[in-house]
């Protein structure tokens, strides 16, 4: 049996991506960890929470915490237990909106939690 050495695959180049709906499945293969799942949905839960609270009481700061909560909870997913860099860092805008397409594909079990 002839295969390559797990060191030379490569992962998609996200500049030659076109579209989100190229994107999303590299996005996804990108989140097979699912530690790293469960802190991007944390994350997201939280980032719509300090929204909320935003919303609610008009004090700016809980932007900067719906930030650091989705940013930082997600990164944590990636750094620690995925082990790879962020899309976010190459794609993004596509990146964000995968979070919010897998946060939906979690809640309606499209996606294991």
């Amino acid at each position: 049996m002839n295969t390559a050495p797990p060191s030379s695959v490569t992962t998609p180049d996200l500049g030659a991506i076109r579209s989100f709906a190229e994107f999303y499945p590299v996005y996804l293969g990108e989140h097979a960890n699912r530690t790293c799942r469960r802190l991007h949905f944390l994350g997201s839960t939280l980032a719509l929470v300090c929204l909320a609270m935003l919303l609610w009481t008009g004090r700016p700061q809980y932007l900067l915490y719906g930030l650091l909560c989705g940013y930082g909870c997600a990164w944590i997913g990636h750094f620690v237990f995925e082990k790879n860099k962020p899309a976010s860092f190459k794609r993004p805008l596509y990146s964000f909106m995968g979070d919010w397409v897998m946060y939906k594909d979690i809640w309606t079990g499209r996606i294991r939690f």
